[in-house]
């Protein structure tokens, strides 16, 4: 029946009343009732009652060649996504750093498939995103490519689409965070791998790839929930933070924007004179550096990314009275500090994200250095740890480096974006010690000759110690300032004040 009538307001409202939520009474009941939220749910979450200015709110799916009018605006409203502009954090900022672009998939229109009008919605938001310079939020839940949209005759495999390649060209330009809950599959599952921050519940599954594609590739028969879950993409570094629900990740998703929409007035830390106490005395003993993130940093404000992958060194968002800044921390309970080539390849993600959204770096070291061994290099060591010299080497935004302990060789140098000259300022704990390699290492190898020469036993461990001894003492902070190889030596209770000292003007202000 053609939509014509001589009440044009009427028309218009019936066909917004079909996108809503009170409208679709059986899809909104059907995702109530497997713990999920709607689409338009998540959208109030993320905005808080800010007014929105949606995009293609009226979409339905390329098929009116075989579906009515009627049937294809009651069942694929909007195409299967949401796509809007609106202010995020609203309560935090002002009005002109909280402007985001947000994506949100809608799995109740035809599984979150993406079809003709779909794409060119998303088309058309990102680049608007890129045009005014605003962070993208997109949620990310749907099955990949729809083959139905039957009204699409100027395509034959639809590969021409910009999707893909305007959401990945954002990358460096503007701050994306994708969510995910559910099913997330082929295409969906490559804007979700795209982002520069990636979050999903732990009822998510996440794949290059849904079972009908895998089947019929003659790959065998897989349920949906055997491919990519959660709990496998959390340690192998696809997923940054895991959300127990919609309702936490897009609380985290809120959160992680923070930092890349500006600096608060002021923050409150924790008393800093435990910092004193805070490494063992025996300089050979782990610790736990998480407990001085959160001395230094704000209560609370500590965000650890991929804590799961890449142990060896600790990827963050943190803030500084107020200040957001970006944190790394080696940590010598995995693999004694060493960085692998999980912990370097992270580390340079982090310095690529850092740049991207204009964050300084206040990198806390103690680190032997890089993890070295056969079984190292077989992992592909060389590729993954010098892309942390590269990623480091791009790094415009201020360094600032506090050395905890042990600050030795290329991986130190690369903890500190390829060279100790690199930071803004360079200070060290009085238990700071400096060498071009691990002490221990460093004397096998120097007094090689020495140490065969003295027989085996007390002996020779005697003198090992002595030289290991001597060598430390030559390596102690103290000395590396006064060779000007590093700016400073500090009380750590004056960790948190050399930071902020140290860190240049504030991004903005809070409104």
């Amino acid at each position: 029946m053609a939509d014509f009538t001589n009440d044009p307001f009427g028309v218009f409202q019936r066909r917004i009343n079909a996108t809503l939520d009170t409208q679709r009474a059986s899809s909104t009941r059907k995702r109530h009732d497997r713990g999920g939220r709607t689409a338009r749910e998540n959208l109030a979450d993320l905005v808080e009652g800010a007014e929105i200015n949606e995009y293609g709110q009226l979409a339905v799916a390329a098929q009116r060649t075989r579906r009515s009018l009627e049937q294809l605006q009651s069942d694929t409203a909007g195409d299967g996504v949401i796509t809007a502009i609106a202010p995020v954090n609203q309560a935090a900022f002002k009005d002109q750093d909280c402007r985001t672009a947000l994506i949100v998939n809608d799995y109740s229109v035809l599984a979150g498939t993406q079809g003709f009008f779909h794409h060119k919605k998303i088309d058309r938001l990102l680049s608007l995103a890129l045009e005014q310079n605003l962070p993208v939020v997109m949620l990310t839940e749907g099955g990949g490519g729809r083959p139905g949209d039957t009204d699409v005759l100027t395509a034959m495999a639809g590969l021409d689409v910009p999707t893909f390649h305007r959401w990945a060209a954002l990358a460096g330009k503007v701050p994306r965070i994708a969510v995910n809950h559910g099913y997330c599959f082929a295409g969906n599952a490559a804007l979700f791998g795209c982002a520069d921050l990636r979050i999903a519940t732990t009822n998510s599954w996440i794949g290059m790839a849904g079972p009908a594609m895998i089947e019929g590739g003659g790959l065998g028969r897989f349920a949906p929930t055997e491919i990519g879950p959660s709990a496998i993409h959390e340690t192998n570094g696809v997923i940054d933070l895991i959300a127990s629900d919609e309702a936490n990740a897009i609380a985290m998703a809120k959160y992680a924007l923070s930092f890349c929409q500006g600096d608060f007035s002021s923050g409150e830390a924790p008393s800093q004179q435990a910092l004193r106490a805070a490494l063992p005395k025996n300089r050979r003993m782990a610790y736990d550096v998480r407990a001085i993130l959160n001395t230094v940093l704000d209560r609370q404000s500590l965000l650890e990314l991929r804590p799961k992958y890449g142990r060896a060194v600790i990827t963050a968002l943190g803030r500084i009275n107020g200040r957001a800044v970006a944190i790394l921390a080696n940590d010598c309970r995995h693999l004694g500090g060493a960085i692998d080539g999980e912990a370097a390849q992270k580390t340079a993600d982090f310095y690529r994200i850092a740049e991207s959204w204009q964050l300084p770096v206040v990198s806390f070291v103690d680190t032997p250095g890089f993890m070295v061994g056969p079984d190292s290099e077989a992992t592909g060591a060389p590729r993954f740890m010098s892309d942390m010299f590269i990623a480091g080497a791009a790094l415009t935004q201020p360094l600032i480096a506090i050395f905890l302990r042990r600050g030795y060789g290329l991986g130190a140098m690369a903890m500190t974006g390829g060279s100790f000259d690199i930071p803004l300022y360079a200070a060290s704990w009085p238990q700071g010690e400096f060498g071009a390699m691990g002490l221990e290492g460093a004397v096998h190898l120097g007094f090689k000759q020495e140490l065969q020469e003295a027989p085996e036993g007390p002996e020779r461990e005697k003198l090992f110690n002595a030289l290991l001894d001597d060598m430390y003492r030559r390596g102690q902070a103290t000395e590396a300032a006064s060779y000007l190889e590093i700016d400073a030596v500090i009380d750590p209770t004056e960790t948190r004040a050399v930071i902020l000292s140290a860190l240049p003007m504030r991004r903005s202000s809070v409104s």
